[in-house]
């Protein structure tokens, strides 16, 4: 559905991986032994916001781009965006340990996946456009995963 409000959700849904994408750049500069793993989770926050702008480009404004994809509160997806803004803030002021920083990715991925996707991937893909961002939330679930691993194998001084 096309409608002012499913552009503006769309917006917020941009905002919010790039905000995640921000936030892990960050880790990725203030923990050099992690860099790498941080730096591969801010690349797929960037792709993540690229294929919802594609598909905002390609299919909002014929009416196409699902209405459930995104989340249903764009009070819901601002307050997520500025608290994740707050973190980058404060972890650019004063970094976060590395068991700091993964507790907080797994938070914000399991808000990020909720807000975006949930009700969304419940149901059987009617189009090549639900089918994409039903593997663009796998990817967000695997972050989660992946970040949850990482936290297990770090010491315990971390």
């Amino acid at each position: 559905m096309h409608s002012a409000i499913s552009i503006e959700l769309i917006e917020e849904s941009i905002r919010l991986e790039m905000n995640a994408a921000e936030l892990y750049q960050v880790f990725s500069e203030t923990l050099p032994e992690d860099s790498e793993f941080w730096w591969q989770l801010h690349l797929e926050e960037r792709s993540h916001a690229a294929l919802i702008r594609a598909a905002r480009d390609s299919f909002a404004n014929r009416g196409r781009f699902p209405a459930d994809m995104v989340s249903d509160s764009v009070y819901d997806l601002k307050a997520a965006n500025a608290r994740i803004a707050q973190h980058v803030a404060e972890c650019r002021l004063a970094p976060l340990s590395r068991w700091d920083a993964c507790k907080l990715a797994i938070a914000i991925e399991e808000e990020a996946g909720e807000t975006h996707y949930l009700r969304f991937m419940e149901k059987e893909p009617t189009n090549p456009v639900e089918t994409v961002f039903q593997q663009l939330n796998r990817t967000d679930i695997e972050h989660q995963r992946r970040i949850r691993d990482h936290l297990a194998a770090l010491p315990a001084s971390a």
